[in-house]
């Protein structure tokens, strides 16, 4: 396999380049399989789905009319969240990855749609459908893995600013969809880098602006402001946007760190796109970098099916609605060619995800032979160690200025 794992148990050690092809012809065979079928009953679904949807918000609007009165609040904002959520997750994200063009719908297409999400759909569809999708999980090319902030497998270097990244992850949960326009617009790695913005840079971040702007005008003013008008309600209406925006953050996070991160999932190392990576080399990485949640169909469909999400970085253009349909064949590919099929309830997922985030923030030996007696000696030698880092970054940094050419002062 051209991507090298980079855990000691390797899953495919067993698996010849003849096992490989035949399972991604196995797969290939499965997706066919659901493009030829696709027809009237999955148009009906998400043009179903839609309604609900926006049925749903408009009944939420309306009942946040006598927000003062706390039962109607409560129920309002939850009805609003919950209408938030099947936007962003089973209709936004899967009308971009372009899921439904098929149906040749000019009000459901990749082209047209823009969601109710501060990444302007163009930029997110760049960055995850071109992206992610393509490099899935290998360092250094898929940013997806961490966000390009955080350390997600041991192999990377521990620095001590990996110290803050379970606050960090926290902080980004609860503002996430800002989180993520920021990552499409690639503000981090200018920001470390200390690049200046290009023309075309400058570009995408006024477009990004205009779509905060116009989301923040529309749930904290307009709609505050003919609630404040028609019932005296403008503050509880705002509150209660405010409470939905930030609970669809906190549960798209969730959903997407249970997909990604969990204990067992895979990470791969690849200097650069092998051209010559195989379609069942492909599939192999989307299967071994990926884990699902098991649980109800409301649960599937309120995390947009993403809780399918091995299914869906298999098949990421496949109707959502069918991942539930192919799993059980997906399932018996695994276990069939020796693989491990991640999935477990919500709870465990989300609990395996951040053991991650906290364990990978410390150095790889800190937890090793840690207990109530030993704990004082590991603290004072991870205090060391990060006087150490300090102190490097320092002399680096003098030594950088030092060979700095001096600017010369031209005569009088």
């Amino acid at each position: 396999m051209t991507a090298l794992q980079r855990k000691p148990a390797n899953q495919i050690q067993g698996l010849t380049d003849a096992d490989i092809e035949q399972l991604g012809r196995e797969l290939d065979a499965i997706r066919q399989e659901v493009l030829d079928s696709r027809g009237e009953r999955d148009a009906a679904y998400i043009r179903r789905v839609i309604a609900v949807q926006r049925g749903l918000e408009l009944g939420s609007r309306f009942v946040l009319l006598a927000g003062r009165f706390p039962p109607a609040w409560i129920l309002g904002t939850t009805g609003l969240t919950l209408a938030k959520i099947l936007e962003n997750m089973e209709i936004g994200h899967n009308v971009l990855h372009g899921q439904w063009d098929w149906m040749r719908d000019p009000k459901i297409h990749s082209s047209t749609w823009e969601w109710d999400f501060a990444s302007p759909a163009a930029q997110w569809k760049r960055t995850h459908n071109e992206v992610h999708h393509t490099y899935t999980n290998i360092l250094g090319m898929d940013n997806d893995l961490g966000y390009g902030i955080m350390r997600v497998d041991e192999d990377q270097e521990w620095k001590p600013r990996y110290l803050v990244q379970p606050l960090w992850n926290f902080v980004n949960a609860c503002i996430f969809e800002y989180g993520i326009a920021m990552y499409d617009l690639d503000l981090g790695d200018h920001l470390r880098d200390g690049r200046g913005f290009s023309e075309e840079k400058k570009t995408e971040i006024r477009a990004t602006l205009a779509k905060i702007r116009k989301q923040a005008t529309k749930d904290y003013v307009v709609l505050p402001a003919l609630a404040g008008a028609a019932t005296r309600s403008a503050g509880p209406a705002a509150l209660a946007t405010f409470v939905a925006n930030t609970l669809r953050n906190l549960w798209s996070h969730s959903v997407i760190m249970c997909g990604h991160f969990p204990e067992g999932v895979e990470t791969f190392e690849q200097p650069a796109l092998d051209e010559k990576e195989t379609r069942g080399q492909w599939y192999l990485r989307q299967m071994l970098g990926s884990a699902n949640i098991s649980g109800p169909r409301l649960l599937h469909t309120l995390t947009g099916n993403l809780s399918h999400q091995i299914e869906h970085h298999l098949f990421p253009d496949l109707p959502s609605n069918r991942y539930g349909e192919i799993a059980p064949r997906i399932r018996e590919l695994f276990a069939r060619y020796g693989l491990t099929y991640n999935a477990r309830p919500l709870p465990q997922q989300v609990a395996s995800a951040w053991h991650k985030v906290v364990r990978l923030s410390l150095p790889n030996d800190f937890t090793a032979g840690l207990t109530a007696r030993t704990a004082p000696r590991k603290l004072a030698g991870l205090v060391r160690e990060v006087r150490a880092s300090g102190a490097v970054r320092r002399r680096k940094a003098a030594i950088a200025a030092s060979l700095a050419p001096k600017a010369i002062a031209a005569p009088a």
